[in-house]
């Protein structure tokens, strides 16, 4: 299973969010500029975060984006379904009961994929925005400025 740049540019713009937490909205294009992406692509990402409550939008020659919860509130897992779908290696396990296979109950690959699903759900459900923050004070010794993502 590989993410597409949807999951790994929401995160990473996320982060950006969640640093800045609590200073009032960061514009797309200083989200972008730091995090080496397309202000574009980040319109329509930030979409759909907005749609799912994930994040705030601000209008207004000050405004931008900026977290609707507090970073602790925020799991990985909620940015990567948000913009990806569900987490599931196999779509024979994904968690929409309507696409079951009619083989479901004595297919032996079949339990496999549900132990990656939910593994893979398990490990992105329990990081949040905060725990990023954490690891990243630790990696760059207190210093919130210096990242590479």
């Amino acid at each position: 299973m590989k993410l597409s740049t949807k999951g790994r540019y929401g995160v990473k713009a996320m982060f950006e969010l969640a640093l800045n937490f609590g200073q009032g909205p960061i514009a797309l294009n200083c989200i972008a500029e730091k995090q080496n992406l397309s202000v574009h692509y980040l319109e329509q990402l930030f979409s759909s975060l907005r749609k799912a409550g994930i994040v705030k939008s601000i209008r207004g020659a000050q405004g931008g984006y900026m977290l609707a919860r507090k970073p602790e509130e925020i799991t990985v897992g909620d940015i990567i379904r948000t913009l990806e779908g569900p987490l599931a290696p196999a779509e024979c396990v994904l968690e929409d009961e309507s696409k079951e296979c009619y083989k479901a109950e004595y297919c032996i690959t079949r339990t496999i994929w549900e132990k990656i699903r939910d593994s893979i759900n398990d490990v992105v459900d329990n990081i949040t925005l905060q725990d990023m923050l954490d690891d990243h004070k630790k990696m760059n010794n207190g210093d919130s400025y210096m990242y590479y993502i």
